[in-house]
């Protein structure tokens, strides 16, 4: 693989509320930029982002996986995270080692309770966020509806770059009021035709348009000062406007696609491309401490540990960001967090569970090694002497707690080894071992968040497991003072009593 520099990796998640087609959004992007030559769909189970057994067979992403394509000599990392509110701690990791955010909402239903949840949590670490209105070649599409809900929900930074000319079943034309131009795809999709906007659509195109030039010009002296000499700003002078406010979460640029019929996915790789902030431009990572670093390719390596997985036949492995410096494969680097030496002999990037090897990775990029011996999520690695310890991502508290047993005698070790792997992956399991109650008990977000750890449990350690209710601890104090007065009187021969 090619060496990249931070001012040329862009690192995108994509979020949403469950079924909005984030996977099959993930595929078309790796297909548009040839990282893979065929798409895979939910219902062949064949797609690079749900890989695992479970997320194939319930046909949803369970998990959040790291991808990666070439998009115009720039790296473009891509996470898949999960809609489901129970793996928010998917999302919460994910978010920690992105520059932009891609929500991508489903045009029949509009925000949904995961688009809300998903969005406060981008909202709280400031992150840029494009809102990619989908699956709008569906029967029950509606855009004007989508969008006037996300402009209620999120306000008056959501600004409108493109707009559907025809959504519904025939679903193939799309007005880009940043470029004033019309999309207009074929019956398989792919590269566009590029026609002009028609005359019935000219004045709506011209209003958005001047909207999205004012929009980009608001925090900006030099290039309002440009607006008012000029009354407009060229695409060159429009995108770099843009791209200050993303970077300072000012706008949510609206674009609209079917990632299924592989329809206005390029257009907004090219939006990632030409406008939305690289690693070098995202503004210095937080220390514990209260400094800060900066994606500075020339310093000491340092490296963020934001999530950890177990894979058979292979053991650990840690993905991590490269906040700081270059970092090779065989580097002998420090924890902050439990001062142990650690080796990264190999270090890969990912597209699924496909793996590939690198000499290097640079600031700013995403990667991953494997067999760290002390190494978990949330730990810092840095050369000896460089202090150095990034703030922890905060994970969410539990929700839903229960008493976890096996259904063999004698397979509570195999119970315990279990958890404690599981909750290295997932730091938003929470293992309790109650003395008082002799339970274990499992905290996590939801019926569903424990029940795949019980399929974790059952298919990768072989102890099968019951959840049952807590029990209560009974406990009995003194809840006020009193007097009372009592005589004592005993005689069962010799000496008797009296008090």
């Amino acid at each position: 693989m090619k060496a990249y520099d931070p001012k040329h990796i862009k690192n995108v998640a994509l979020f949403g509320h469950q079924g909005c087609g984030k996977t099959t959004m993930a595929e078309t992007m790796l297909f548009e930029a040839g990282a893979i030559t065929r798409r895979g769909s939910i219902d062949d189970g064949n797609t690079i982002s749900d890989y695992s057994p479970i997320e194939q067979e319930r046909g949803n992403s369970l998990f959040s996986t790291l991808m990666h394509l070439d998009w115009r000599d720039t790296k473009i990392n891509l996470i898949d995270t999960p809609g489901f509110d129970d793996f928010v701690g998917e999302v919460v990791s994910a978010l920690r080692v992105i520059d932009t955010g891609i929500m991508v909402v489903n045009s029949q239903y509009g925000v949904e309770v995961g688009t809300e949840l998903i969005f406060q949590q981008a909202a709280k670490q400031n992150k840029p966020i494009i809102l990619a209105i989908n699956q709008l070649d569906t029967d029950k599409a509606d855009y004007e509806n989508t969008l006037d809900e996300l402009k209620a929900s999120f306000g008056s930074k959501v600004v409108t770059i493109q707009y559907p000319l025809n959504q519904g079943a025939g679903f193939n034309q799309i007005i880009d009021v940043l470029r004033m131009t019309m999309y207009e795809f074929g019956p398989d999709g792919g590269k566009p035709e590029k026609k002009p906007i028609p005359e019935s659509e000219q004045a709506r195109a011209d209003e958005l348009h001047n909207a999205l030039v004012e929009a980009a010009a608001e925090n900006d002296e030099g290039l309002m000062e440009l607006y008012f000499e000029k009354g407009t700003l060229d695409e060159e002078e429009l995108q770099n406007g843009l791209r200050g406010a993303m970077q300072q979460a000012q706008i949510y640029p609206v674009f609209c696609l079917s990632a299924r019929s592989n329809m206005g996915t390029g257009r907004i790789m090219g939006f990632i491309h030409d406008v939305c902030p690289s690693a070098a431009d995202m503004p210095p990572v937080p220390l514990e401490g209260g400094d800060t670093l900066a994606a500075d390719a020339s310093g000491d390596p340092v490296l963020f540990v934001y999530k950890t997985i177990s894979e058979q036949h292979l053991g650990d492995m840690s993905f991590f960001k490269v906040c700081a410096g270059k970092l090779k494969s065989g580097s002998d680097l420090i924890n902050q967090s439990n001062s142990n030496g650690e080796r990264l002999n190999q270090l890969f990037v990912t597209n699924g569970k496909n793996r590939e090897q690198v000499d290097e990775l640079v600031a700013g990029d995403i990667g991953a090694t494997v067999k760290l011996k002390t190494t978990h999520t949330n730990d810092t690695l840095t050369v000896k002497g460089n202090d150095v310890k990034l703030e922890k991502i905060e994970f969410p508290s539990s929700r839903i707690r229960a008493a976890i047993v096996t259904q063999n005698s004698g397979e509570e070790d195999k119970l315990a080894a279990g958890l404690h792997q599981l909750q290295e992956e997932d730091p938003t399991y929470q293992v309790e071992h109650s003395q008082e109650l002799r339970q274990v008990i499992i905290n996590g977000q939801g019926e569903l968040h424990l029940g795949i750890l019980k399929h974790k449990l059952e298919e990768r350690y072989k102890v099968k497991v019951d959840f049952e209710k807590p029990r209560i601890p009974y406990r009995e104090t003194i809840q006020k003072a009193s007097k009372a007065v009592y005589r004592h009187k005993k005689q069962s021969g010799g000496a008797g009593q009296f008090a």
